[in-house]
């Protein structure tokens, strides 16, 4: 379990002088409670002489007064040091655990769910800023508290003091028994949470499909299956709970029980003043707040630990993705050679001995079936997924040499999923160049075509679309997102199937005016339309992930027993047909009037 803690030893070091000005405040603390005692052992024993001295018991209650006011103070200040560390802890554990899955590859986030790494990064972290605050505070009190009660106690009257605290044992023993009970039920309580959380997650983000197809109903029930099993889960750690604290008490009050007869009779034989009895009284009380504080220490503990278990899970993946040596950006021809590409734990081939060169400043094509490996092929590129060294080069170099910043920045990329943040239509679109000025903001706004739907919009360039682009068509994502490639003005621009949801016309817009922007830069089109690709220099066509044909349009056309015909004659035939329903309801040239 403690190894585990190793994780925070060096914040732990960090703030050490703060956890140590912490420490002294509670030591105060703890030095005035124990004061307390003896201020109403010598009030009691004054007062029980018969001959009461108003100065002296005066002088007990100022010092009573005085001494509360110490441990006011110590407490405040014990918990603006300890607390203050812990929330520091917290704050800069969580900052390394995003920016750790910020290096993670995506093959990483495939194997995990994005409702259980929210849990990891704020209900985990809750749980190890417990273990570094008040758990730490606890353990601390409670071996100063303990040890120096027993010191007294057994200073004044040992025979007394060893009776009373014979119990304790007992309560030692179930402490630990009470720690492991704990920890199963917590890391069950976690996991569970983790896929309650994974589960409002998917419903969220995909409500628009939820909704379609009208499956609220077993979205709802999934989510009141998970939800029982988490009060399920959480119960069974409050039943333990209900047995434990409860049975502490008892057991710390049998302590109460043993001074009174033990105690009592030491009374009435005079072996005992009545303020020795009262101040031992009240050490037996202050001593059930370090056994229950105990059970809280073992119990955030054990918590803390399962929850830096999973954290330290996160910080131990490796990236199967790294950084290169080169960091100047890379310029200049693609080149594949003999490319083959399985993804991690498969056997298929998703990309089989591809070979091509694509000078700079040229436009390469692809077009292929479903599961081709179109988007496969355009991910290798700027290593979004690792090729195999020495077959993927740009500017003459194998991607892998180049520092990844620097390589990712000098694309422009759109994927088929044309993800957008729940911000304005204008911070979308600067995302990644968000110095551009005004001008070049409205040019890339017109070569996307979105600038005709902006007038359409409440407020602009100041609409929020929503969560994912939840308020546009499909049409009008992709054109944002373009939008955002375009606006960097990047040496390769990437476009996997980018103009899918837009009609003809707009499409042979977008196309015209990407033309136009990016001669003399390269890019890459993923299309299923021959409409798209027609401009391209050079059209890959993909056939289970090896090139079934390599040319220019003209050339491809030529080839009538090819794909690349087949498709185009397949496309052209569609438009005669949806254009037949249009002119046939124009009159003929007799029957006009």
């Amino acid at each position: 379990m403690l190894e585990e803690y190793r994780t925070l030893l060096p914040y732990l070091r960090k703030y050490r002088f703060r956890y140590a000005a912490g420490l002294a405040c509670l030591i105060v603390v703890d030095g005035g409670q124990i004061l307390i005692p003896q201020y109403l052992k010598a009030a009691i024993d004054q007062v029980s002489t018969g001959e009461v001295d108003m100065g002296k018991i005066a002088e007990i209650a100022i010092s009573l007064v005085l001494t509360a006011a110490l441990i006011s103070l110590g407490r405040f200040l014990w918990r603006f040091f300890i607390h203050g560390s812990s929330r520091r802890i917290e704050t800069e554990l969580r900052d390394r655990l995003f920016g750790r899955l910020m290096g993670l590859s995506s093959d990483f986030y495939q194997a995990n769910k994005t409702g259980d790494l929210m849990a990891r990064a704020t209900n985990d972290m809750g749980a190890i800023r417990q273990a570094t605050g008040m758990a730490f505070v606890t353990l601390f009190d409670g071996i100063v508290m303990s040890t120096a009660i027993l010191i007294v106690m057994l200073a004044e009257n040992p025979r007394i003091a060893l009776l009373s605290i014979a119990p304790l044992p007992v309560i030692t023993v179930l402490i630990v028994r009470f720690g492991g009970m704990v920890a199963k039920r917590f890391e069950k309580i976690q996991e569970i949470y983790s896929s309650l959380s994974s589960i409002a997650q998917e419903t969220m983000a995909g409500i628009r499909v939820v909704k379609a197809f009208a499956a609220e109903d077993h979205f709802a029930e999934d989510f009141s299956e998970a939800n029982d099993r988490y009060r399920d889960a959480s119960l069974s750690l409050v039943r333990v709970f209900g047995l434990f604290f409860p049975l502490i008490s008892f057991l710390s009050g049998l302590t109460s029980c043993i001074l009174l007869l033990a105690g009592g009779s030491a009374v009435v034989g005079n072996a005992m003043s009545a303020g020795e009895i009262v101040a031992t009284l009240s050490y037996l009380q202050m001593l059930i707040w370090p056994m229950m504080g105990a059970g809280f220490t073992v119990n955030t503990i054990q918590r803390g630990a399962a929850s830096l278990r999973r954290v330290n899970a996160v910080l131990a993946a490796e990236t199967s993705i790294r950084s290169g040596p080169l960091a100047d950006p890379p310029a200049g021809e693609i080149e594949i050679r003999a490319l083959d590409f399985s993804y991690p734990g498969s056997d298929h081939r998703a990309l089989r001995s591809l070979s091509l060169s694509l000078p700079r400043g040229a436009t390469l094509g692809v077009l292929g079936r479903v599961g081709s490996g179109k988007s496969t092929f355009v991910r290798l590129l700027p290593r979004l997924l690792d090729p195999p060294p020495g077959t993927v080069l740009i500017g003459g170099r194998d991607v892998r040499d180049y520092e990844l910043g620097s390589l990712r920045r000098s694309f422009g990329f759109v994927p088929q999923d044309s993800f957008l943040f729940s911000e304005t239509i204008e911070a979308n679109v600067r995302f990644g160049s968000p110095d551009a000025g005004a001008d070049r903001l409205e040019r890339v706004a017109a070569i996307a075509a979105i600038d005709r739907d902006l007038a359409s919009f409440p407020q602009g360039w100041s609409t929020l679309i929503g969560e994912r682009g939840l308020t546009l068509s499909g049409g009008q994502k992709q054109r944002v997102a373009i939008a955002r490639a375009l606006l960097g003005d990047p040496e390769l621009l990437i476009l996997d199937d980018a103009l899918s949801a837009v009609d003809a016309e707009t499409e042979e817009r977008v196309l015209q005016g990407l033309a136009e922007e990016r001669r003399g830069r390269t890019n890459v089109i993923v299309s299923h339309r021959v409409s798209t690709l027609r401009f391209a220099d050079l059209i890959l066509v993909l056939d289970k992930g090896a090139a079934a044909q390599l040319g220019t349009h003209e050339e491809l056309l030529a080839d009538q027993d090819g794909f690349y015909a087949e498709v185009a004659r397949l496309q052209e035939l569609e438009a005669v047909e949806a254009a037949e329903p249009a002119a046939s309801t124009e009159p003929r040239a007799g029957e006009r009037a």
